[in-house]
């Protein structure tokens, strides 16, 4: 990477002497984890390759936390809307790759065209690099090599680990990666660890415990459970039209508001949903229950898709979208609301309809397994 940017036509020392502003970036949205993460970390690279370029880096830092927060349904962990939901039906690592992962790709690969189209000016630049370029050594290999060890046993435990003699949840497993992270990192001294646990996002964790506290007293109140009844009165039984609905509902909602509440309250409104329409017995609304249909997967996975996808169309929409907006700002081209629409509201229209036919195709399949 360092050769890379030498041929880009900048000073590798230079590029070093920012390091000092890019800390300052980290240290100022290091509330913004997960999918926001992948923003922090290609900011710097993204700038300066545009600015090699001769190209506005506004486009490219919208599209990289569009993309960012789009990659987010691949997996379970990907994103908080696929963890909750998936925790919410017991649904395993392995499980979502079967039914869920492919939607995320396929909103990945909606993408390919609509950069074309909106980026056209950027898409063709062209620029001959050096033909000298070289590529620095590493400056601590093994603790690059012990890291990469840490994500491939993750990674495995993440599709293997439930099948386990003694199983190990996805929480579990990311708990001990995170473990075995922190042991190399004071192996090697790369950082103080009571400096990278003060990193940690106390603050979200306390929200999203919170939200379930606040949830829990909603559906005591019996808020939730009026809406529920609703939901039977204005759909009956018919799961297509309800999937459809929430996918649109919770999409429209996640553009506006942290995906987060919305989902941690859809999802007892659904559950709800199922035992008022007479699908469930009315324990399916306890936590612990792990008896849910295949033929219920559209709903949930449509809840996934709108809330995961739906803020890609504003800037407020998603934690990245906050982070890539604020970078921007502090490198002198600040992002207006319309003008994240711009490339916002078409990528997530487009998305959401691949979802909705991707629900389609899910109930379609389901329906048929079950033979409803």
């Amino acid at each position: 990477m360092p050769g890379y940017v030498e041929g880009l036509g900048f000073d590798l020392e230079e590029t070093m002497a920012r390091r000092q502003t890019i800390d300052q970036w980290e240290r100022s949205w290091q509330k913004y984890w997960a999918n926001a993460t992948t923003v922090v970390l290609l900011a710097p690279i993204i700038i300066r390759t545009a600015i090699a370029l001769e190209v506005d880096f506004m486009g490219p830092m919208i599209v990289t936390a569009i993309i960012s927060n789009s990659a987010g349904m691949l997996t379970l962990v990907g994103d908080p809307a696929t963890f909750l939901v998936g925790s919410a039906i017991h649904l395993s690592f392995v499980q979502y790759l079967r039914w869920g992962s492919l939607c995320g790709l396929l909103a990945l690969l909606v993408l390919v065209p609509l950069i074309r189209w909106l980026m056209k000016d950027t898409w063709k630049v062209r620029k001959a690099l050096p033909s000298d370029l070289r590529a620095r050594p590493l400056e601590r290999p093994w603790f690059c090599l012990l890291s990469v060890m840490i994500l491939v046993l993750m990674m495995a435990l993440f599709l293997f680990g439930e099948q386990l003699p003694n199983p190990i949840a996805p929480p579990a497993v990311a708990i001990l990666a995170a473990t075995l992270a922190l042991l190399v990192i004071y192996e090697f001294r790369v950082a103080p660890v009571g400096k990278i646990l003060r990193d940690i996002d106390w603050n979200t964790l306390l929200f999203i415990a919170c939200l379930f506290l606040i949830m829990e007293a909603l559906t005591k109140t019996g808020i939730l459970r009026t809406l529920a009844l609703n939901m039977n009165t204005w759909f009956g039984s018919n799961t297509c039209v309800v999937a459809l609905v929430v996918l649109g509902a919770i999409g429209f909602a996640s553009a506006l508001i942290p995906n987060t509440p919305v989902v941690a309250g859809t999802i007892l409104l659904v559950k709800g949903y199922f035992v008022a329409a007479e699908l469930m017995p009315e324990h399916a609304l306890a936590p612990t229950f792990t008896g849910w249909p295949s033929w219920t997967l559209p709903v949930f996975v449509g809840m996934m898709c709108g809330a995961t996808l739906g803020g890609n169309a504003t800037v407020i929409g998603a934690s990245a979208n906050v982070v890539s907006a604020g970078i921007c700002r502090e490198q002198g081209k600040p992002i207006r609301f319309v003008a994240f629409l711009r490339y916002g509201v078409p990528i997530t229209l487009c998305q959401l309809a691949v979802s909705a036919v991707y629900v389609l195709v899910l109930y379609w399949l389901t329906r048929g397994a079950a033979g409803r």
